[in-house]
């Protein structure tokens, strides 16, 4: 399958993670052991294994979503590896809450080919979208 088509399709998977659902993700990310997930809730991890739980813990999370839009900012390509950056906008129900709650995410995706397809290797997601002061860094 070529990137575009792998990529679209995550885009896709995504209205499924927003309503609770991380099967269709978990099937274009890569399992072997060098994958990597940086997700909002928890620190990174790597590894098939921990990955799927992380995207599981992930998922349950949400319920009732969907992704509006997706901004792409800038991506790069080469044969062995494409690196993407975007800005997703969501909105779903989050933690059990009954209130949809719209937020954005910046987002770094990797992918690079494995087999008949590309698969994603690494994806970080973080809300961070706007300046933030110098000591946001600092610990609370």
């Amino acid at each position: 399958m070529q990137l575009d088509e792998v990529v679209g399709r995550f885009h896709q998977t995504m209205n499924n993670f927003a309503k609770g659902d991380p099967e269709p993700a978990k099937a274009i990310f890569s399992h072997g052991e060098d994958g990597s997930l940086a997700n909002p809730w928890g620190p990174p991890v790597v590894g098939w294994d921990r990955v799927s739980k992380a995207l599981d813990s992930a998922a349950a999370r949400f319920k009732d979503g969907r992704v509006t839009a997706v901004d792409a900012l800038t991506r790069h390509v080469t044969s062995d590896l494409a690196v993407f950056l975007d800005i997703e906008h969501w909105q779903a129900k989050l933690g059990g809450g009954d209130e949809i709650s719209q937020f954005d995410l910046r987002v770094t995706s990797v992918y690079r080919p494995e087999g008949d397809t590309w698969a994603l290797v690494h994806r970080h997601a973080d809300p961070v979208i706007t300046p933030r002061p110098p000591d946001a860094v600092l610990p609370n």
